[in-house]
């Protein structure tokens, strides 16, 4: 595997230097600018083109998910995973909806770190056990059937016979990103793959004969 180029984005220097030092000893791993809000991580992203930004959440400024967001709107390549202490619905879904391939959470133990940082350069969509669980926990709850703007798009791009590559190639996402999405309208529609997603979609009027 190539070395992977990592962009960290925190606004704790302190935070900054233990996730650098906790990646650093991996010699795949190679960390190419730290940023300290999210316009910088933006910036450097732009500018530096890393294979992965692991990006906080709260920070002054502009937040991480506003970053992300810009990201995707500017098309940059970079997939981003959210390191965060706060794994929430109001967390969790407005970051995957922005375009983030995946979720950690700071109590993340270094060699999980390290492999979702690989698992994420190379198309995966690492997410922390307790926002999985929290995706497939909505299946329990009244709004289980609402999926949101982006993930109706990626459901009727599926149902068009799309692949996620495609899906995200229209989107303006990654191929991960667009398995996350995915992710989260299995557990919110209770199912377990793609026709399953599709078939029910139709049942519950999400999709219609113009969902193209």
């Amino acid at each position: 595997m190539s070395v992977v180029r990592l962009l960290v984005a925190d606004d704790h220097p302190v935070v900054r230097d233990g996730i650098v030092g906790m990646v650093s000893s991996d010699p795949e791993i190679d960390v190419v600018g730290e940023a300290s809000d999210g316009a910088e991580a933006v910036g450097l992203a732009r500018a530096l083109e890393p294979d992965v930004v692991l990006m906080d959440l709260r920070m002054p400024g502009m937040d991480g998910v506003s970053a992300i967001r810009e990201l995707t709107r500017l098309g940059v390549r970079s997939r981003v995973v959210v390191l965060t202490t706060y794994a929430s619905d109001a967390d969790v879904l407005p970051a995957i909806e922005a375009g983030a391939t995946g979720y950690l959470l700071k109590d993340v133990p270094r060699d999980e770190l390290v492999r979702a940082i690989h698992a994420a350069a190379s198309g995966h969509a690492p997410l922390a056990p307790a926002v999985a669980s929290r995706l497939v926990d909505r299946v329990r709850t009244p709004e289980a059937g609402l999926l949101s703007p982006r993930e109706l798009q990626v459901l009727a791009l599926v149902a068009d016979g799309a692949t996620n590559r495609e899906a995200g190639s229209r989107l303006h996402v990654s191929e991960a990103t667009v398995k996350t999405h995915l992710l989260s309208v299995y557990a919110k529609l209770g199912v377990g793959d793609r026709a399953a997603a599709v078939a029910e979609g139709f049942r519950r009027g999400l999709l219609g004969a113009s969902s193209s």
